[in-house]
């Protein structure tokens, strides 16, 4: 008789180890999609769900990173943190796809506090950078997607206005859960709504992208001398855009 696997959610800042205890990973074509399998039996997510996906190459992607849990064999530890990909897929299925609303409301409050329009009054080489990476995709938004946002200087909270607040919920709405999984991930490390839909809509690269949301950071660096713990924490932030790219990219190719 085949019993299901639980599969556990990755977590990035999960430390907690866990040995693996499967030998074999396969994928195994489902409902009109794809399975993972370990030692034959279905992964299942915590909330009991099938860690099932319509896309080939992503089911291929989720098994990889199985098979490599552990080392690649069984009894060697693993965390969470291991599997990127399944963690964003079991978002997907079992948060966003029961309530894509809540997602979209999770996302556009990253608008007032959006990155890209809080500017810097000194010192003048960040003042001059961030006009001059960070200005064109406010720009860009209102002119492709005709969504005005309001900008400021300095960290005095400001409000965007309905029209803009509306513009961006319809946007959202229209994406698919696996576009809504990936602005998940890439909107909350970037702290750019805006960013985050350069990325999906290709407007950008995810690496690209990174760099932009942390100009600050590396400018302050370059002022004030290199940071092991600052840089750590940047090499995380792009990890995690580049796994949401990697994801949506993934889910796309069918």
């Amino acid at each position: 008789m085949t019993h299901d696997t639980d599969a556990e959610p990755a977590t990035p800042a999960a430390k907690d180890a866990r040995r693996r205890f499967w030998d074999t990973v396969d994928v195994v074509e489902q409902d009109d999609g794809y399975v993972v399998h370990l030692d034959g039996r279905p992964v299942r997510l915590p909330g009991k769900a099938l860690l099932w996906v319509k896309s080939h190459a992503l089911a291929q992607a989720l098994a990889r990173e199985w098979a490599a849990a552990g080392q690649g064999a069984k009894g060697g530890t693993f965390t969470p943190a291991d599997l990127p990909l399944t963690r964003i897929a079991g978002t997907m299925i079992e948060r966003i796809a029961p309530d894509r609303e809540a997602t979209v409301d999770a996302l556009l409050r990253y608008a007032d506090g959006e990155l890209l329009c809080y500017r810097a009054t000194h010192p003048a080489t960040l003042c001059e950078r961030q006009a001059a990476q960070w200005a064109p995709w406010v720009d860009w938004l209102r002119e492709r997607h005709g969504i005005t946002l309001r900008t400021t200087q300095g960290v005095m909270p400001i409000s965007q206005s309905p029209q803009a607040m509306e513009g961006l919920a319809a946007m959202l709405r229209g994406y698919n859960d696996a576009t809504l999984a990936a602005l998940g991930v890439i909107v909350p490390a970037m702290k750019s709504i805006v960013l985050g839909i350069a990325v999906v809509t290709g407007a950008i690269d995810a690496r690209r992208a990174a760099q932009v949301a942390t100009l600050d950071e590396r400018t302050q660096m370059e002022i004030w001398g290199r940071d092991a713990q600052q840089e750590a924490m940047l090499a995380l932030l792009e990890r995690e855009v580049v796994e949401g790219w990697t994801f949506l990219d993934l889910a796309r190719k069918g």
